[in-house]
Formats: structure tokens, sequence, C-alpha cells
């Protein structure tokens, strides 16, 4: 997801990373979509095959599915969430209520009725500011979900589209276990599509500092909540 907004760089600071996550946090968020700026070679997101080194033991996943482990843009982030584990998930899967605690989601429509499952729908928008390559748009995402398990996990993909710019799929994960401190959240999400892939680096970049705005949010509406009982 894009933001407009830098991330929180004491948020960071706390929050442990692995390794396509440090030059996206210093980016200006201006920057999204097709970006202009170039993250190191080093903290780009792996080339098809290779696999990135996080503190779980073997790769994420929802009842046996996760991310496209073929995208050449990927990135994966957590933060430990100080607040019970059931009001975290009911943040995140109370998708029609994210514009009231995310400012990046500007829309939101659920597709079908009843709770969220395996097979729901939901439609959103989210601002992607010009680019030296594309222009000022709002990207319209349809997601689907393909994995639920209450306080567990969520997999949804689907994809993104603006005038001018275009990501063919999106695949996003999220897990949330009990820790000392807390919930553990961990969240990776993968891009594909041929204008996002002519530049890998940047496009990873936007992709992350999406990711971290929107860590930072969860964790401080689910604390702030806690507090508030």
């Amino acid at each position: 997801m894009f933001s407009n907004r830098p991330s929180n760089s004491s948020a960071q600071q706390s929050r442990p990373r692995t390794g396509v996550r440090a030059a996206a946090l210093t980016i200006p968020l201006a920057i999204a979509g097709v970006l202009g700026a170039a993250v190191p070679p080093a903290q780009a997101a792996p080339t098809q095959g290779q696999s990135q080194t996080t503190h779980h033991n073997g790769p994420s996943q929802c009842r046996g599915e996760g991310v496209d482990t073929s995208a050449r843009i990927r990135y994966e982030s957590d933060t430990v969430i100080n607040a019970p584990l059931s009001t975290v998930f009911k943040l995140q899967t109370d998708v029609e209520r994210w514009p009231a605690w995310q400012p990046p989601v500007l829309t939101m429509k659920r597709l079908d009725p009843g709770p969220l499952r395996k097979g729901s729908q939901f439609r959103w928008t989210t601002p992607a500011p010009a680019t030296p390559s594309t222009p000022a748009t709002t990207l319209e995402i349809t997601s689907t979900v393909q994995q639920l398990q209450r306080n567990h996990c969520i997999l949804w993909r689907g994809p993104a589209i603006g005038e001018g710019l275009r990501i063919d799929e999106g695949v996003h994960l999220w897990t949330f276990t009990k820790v000392k401190g807390g919930v553990r959240v961990h969240t990776e999400e993968t891009w594909t599509g041929a204008q996002v892939e002519a530049d890998i680096p940047t496009a990873t970049a936007a992709l992350g500092a999406g990711l971290e705005a929107w860590l930072h949010d969860l964790k401080a509406t689910a604390e702030s909540r806690t507090r508030a009982q």
C-alpha cells in the first residue's frame, strides 16, 4: 500500500527489520509509484528463487498459502503491538473501517455481505503521487481473500490500477502471534507486473514504505484503544 507521509523514526528503530527495509524508510513517500530514486542493490528485493532471512523458521503462510515466491518485488517486516490479539486482529480484518485509522486508505467498499472469510472481496483506493515517469493518480485495488484463520492470519491478492500506473497483482500476507509484551505482527507482500518490474529497487522501496506506515498505524491505533479501555 502507498502512503503520503514518512514513517515514524522512533517506531522504525524499535521494530525488527529484514534485508530490504532500511533504505525504504529513508525515502520520502512522495516517490510512491514507479519511483525516481533507487535503493542500493543490497537492499533491493531478492531475485526470483532467492529467499530473505527473517525471524521465522521457514516461509510465512496462512493455511498453507503465502506470497508469490517467484515475484521479483518483495518486502517483509514485523512489529510487536502491546494490545490483545483480538483487538489487533479485528482492526486489521474489519476492512470497512480502514479509512478511520489509515490515512492512505481513501475509500473502502465490501463487495459481498457477512463476515470477512475466504473468497470475500473488497475494493479500496489509495493515492500514488506524481513521479518523473508516472502521473499523480489514485490506485483502485480489488482484493480477494485467499485464506483467513481467526486471530492467526489473513492472505489476500489482487490488482492495483490507476491512470498511468498498474500493478498486475499484489499478494499480501499478515500473521499474528502472541508473544511476551503483546502480539507480533508479521507482514509481507509481493508485486508483479511489467511496469513495476521495470525498476525493481525503487518499486520495492515504495512497497516497503507503505507497509511500514501500515504497521505503524496498526500499532498506534491498537495500543491507543487498549489504553482507553
